[in-house]
């Protein structure tokens, strides 16, 4: 079968697949998926009603989400490990990814193995726009601060933007290796440098929305993310200058207030990363949402 390269041109035909369930998981939106380009090759093919969508590297191919469709289908699901197995070498490698909890119970009657992955944090929009209450009181004690001690513009991100987004990207990077002899991590912190400039170079086209905060003219904050559907929105990405105390519960409380019809905000995974799972946190998520990956049983 002829795999399909992924394409902006190809966003319409995603939207259409994708509307077909209402999801949680961040996974599940064109944006999230085309901005990995960046590291993999992406490709995509419709197997009887159900688009599947490739990813692969050097070390093989998965597949990034379930097959959409209205219904699953177990053909759909041997094919496309019959697929993954052409190009991989170690058929081990052959999996599905972003499996949400609702899909567990049809893999597992099919005599698949599910492992949960790191889950996705799903907090209140209401919550963050407001800090309030004593669960909130650090974050409030730190937005405070910033607004009592700093000159400061809050505007949307535009394109012009970019740039300097991009070197404030830049030195948050080089900040966070300087801390950490994690391999793995720094690794982390390059991969996500491509990511991040792959959602800029295509920022309109995706439909990202964001905001940038200036202090004394100069950005030294970014968010911006996309909608996931009516209720939610994920934030992709917040970069802070981490020597502006009180500078990133700030951002995170203007960009919720801005999102108003949103009832939750989806912060993404923290990717197992100790310290991130820890920050996450203190922003005191309504619920985690699992994530499962599918693979067969040896």
């Amino acid at each position: 079968m002829k795999l399909n390269k992924l394409s902006l041109k190809d966003q319409k035909v995603f939207n259409r697949y994708l509307a077909f369930s209402i999801y949680e998981l961040a996974a599940y939106s064109f944006a999230n998926i085309y901005i990995w380009k960046a590291l993999y090759d992406i490709e995509w093919a419709v197997i009887k009603d159900s688009l599947c969508i490739f990813f692969r590297d050097q070390l093989g191919c998965f597949m990034y989400l379930a097959p959409l469709a209205r219904q699953p289908q177990l053909e759909v699901i041997q094919r496309v490990f019959a697929i993954m197995d052409k190009i991989n070498k170690n058929k081990n490698i052959s999996r599905i990814e972003n499996i949400q909890q609702e899909g567990l119970d049809y893999y597992r009657s099919l005599g698949y193995l599910c492992s949960q992955k790191y889950p996705d944090y799903l907090c209140s929009r209401g919550d963050l726009a407001l800090f309030k209450g004593n669960k909130f009181k650090s974050q409030r004690a730190a937005y405070n601060y910033f607004i009592k001690h700093y000159d400061f513009k809050v505007s949307v991100l535009k394109l012009a933007d970019q740039a300097d987004c991009l070197n404030l990207f830049a030195s948050w990077i080089k900040e966070r290796q300087g801390q950490s002899n994690d391999a793995v991590y720094r690794g982390m912190l390059e991969d996500n440098r491509r990511v991040i400039q792959e959602a800029f170079t295509n920022y309109k086209q995706l439909h990202l929305e964001g905001i940038v905060v200036r202090v004394d003219k100069e950005i030294k904050a970014f968010s911006f993310g996309y909608r996931l559907n009516k209720n939610i929105f994920c934030i992709l990405y917040e970069i802070t200058d981490l020597a502006i105390k009180g500078l990133a519960p700030f951002i995170f409380r203007q960009f919720s207030q801005t999102l108003k019809g949103y009832q939750y905000i989806n912060i993404m995974d923290d990717s197992g990363v100790e310290n991130l799972r820890k920050t996450k946190l203190t922003y005191k998520p309504v619920r985690l949402i699992d994530a499962y990956i599918v693979t067969r049983i040896n």
